[in-house]
């Protein structure tokens, strides 16, 4: 076994230490015995996915409206772009790392996928670009917060401008439209096949497959290492750089491919999309149970967290709240959810 490999394990043993003995995140405290794999996730995402019911039963008692099967699929797809976002931030946060561009990045690659669509490529054809942009922009993220040694916090705020400004340029600082809203790409990626909105299905795949990669793949463990003591990961041989690069350009894809599902819905390419995604992005991230501190992180509760969100925002419909008061909704949410953390997290150091 290689120094590598065994830093890896070693984590790995950590990790689940850490979970007998204390915090899981949000709510995430129920049921602290060891469970063995798949088990383990209905544990770790227990409190966040009751909060989510108890959220939606709270609305739909006094509003029954709000139960309503299209209704519930229209909220769940009013949150798809911030989970998708908030997939990737998941594998950043969980290295001490943050990217705060995945804003900027939704909105440029939006334009671009839009502008060669109304330049002629075919609609499927422009996706894979869009896709690999998102990924040159997380790389590049990841090169500047490594040649300037500066922390991702600051490049990326610094970038989050940057690439919404070059998104502006590129859009001439106002909306594409004129594409081809026949063609089967605004269709079918953009209806509802089966009766659920097409980016539900997105979505449902890539919490499999992320939650898999973060948990059960080398990858995953190398990230976690890293969040847990980034200095005993790089002393014990972990590629920390390269790591970086990979979790960077995985935020980076997760946030094109958001944006290549809101090119096919919207049907146009709009420059100003994506203002505060990133911080309801890592807002989602915390509420899932995945912390600022790194050393874990949990995909499932990510997007719960988002659609916790979601559902905060429709529900304040449904009572009539003045659509001023959102942010405000949006603001409390966030704030009990970190100090539900906190406090989970005292509580657990008690304990040991």
């Amino acid at each position: 076994m290689t120094e590598t490999e065994r830093a890896v394990d070693d984590a790995d043993d950590a990790e689940r230490a850490r979970e007998q003995g204390g915090g899981q995140g949000l709510l995430g405290s129920f049921g602290r015995r060891s469970m063995p794999f798949p088990r383990r996730w209905v544990r770790d995402e227990f409190g966040v996915l009751l909060v989510l019911g108890l959220l939606i039963a709270g609305i739909g008692i006094p509003y029954p409206d709000f139960l309503d099967t299209n209704n519930l699929l229209s909220t769940a797809h009013n949150s798809v772009y911030i989970s998708l976002m908030a997939c990737g931030m998941v594998f950043a946060l969980s290295m001490r790392e943050v990217d705060l561009s995945v804003g900027g990045s939704y909105a440029m690659c939006l334009v671009v996928g839009a502008l060669l669509v109304r330049d002629g490529t075919p609609p499927w054809l422009a996706v894979p670009v869009m896709l690999a942009t998102g990924v040159v922009l997380g790389v590049f993220n990841a090169l500047v917060t490594t040649l300037l040694a500066l922390p991702s916090f600051i490049v990326t705020l610094g970038t989050l401008m940057l690439f919404r400004g070059v998104g502006l340029a590129l859009a001439d600082g106002k909306q594409i439209t004129d594409l081809p809203l026949d063609d089967s790409f605004f269709t079918f990626a953009g209806g509802d096949p089966g009766g659920v909105p097409f980016a539900l299905w997105v979505l449902l795949a890539v919490i499999v497959v992320l939650a898999v990669v973060l948990s059960r793949t080398r990858f995953g463990a190398r990230v976690r290492a890293i969040g847990s003591n980034p200095d005993a990961a790089a002393f014990s041989g972990i590629p920390v750089v390269r790591t970086r690069v990979q979790a960077l350009a995985l935020s980076g894809l997760t946030t094109a491919c958001a944006a290549a599902l809101a090119l096919a819905f919207y049907g146009a390419g709009d420059p100003t999309l994506g203002q505060g995604y990133e911080l309801q992005a890592i807002a989602a991230c915390i509420i899932g149970g995945t912390p600022l501190a790194g050393g874990r992180g949990s995909v499932v509760g990510a997007v719960a967290g988002a659609m916790i969100l979601s559902v905060v925002a429709s529900g304040l419909v449904f009572f009539e709240v003045p659509i001023n008061w959102t942010s405000f909704a949006t603001g409390g949410v966030i704030l009990v959810a970190v100090a539900a953390d906190s406090a989970l997290r005292r509580a657990g150091r008690r304990r040991k």
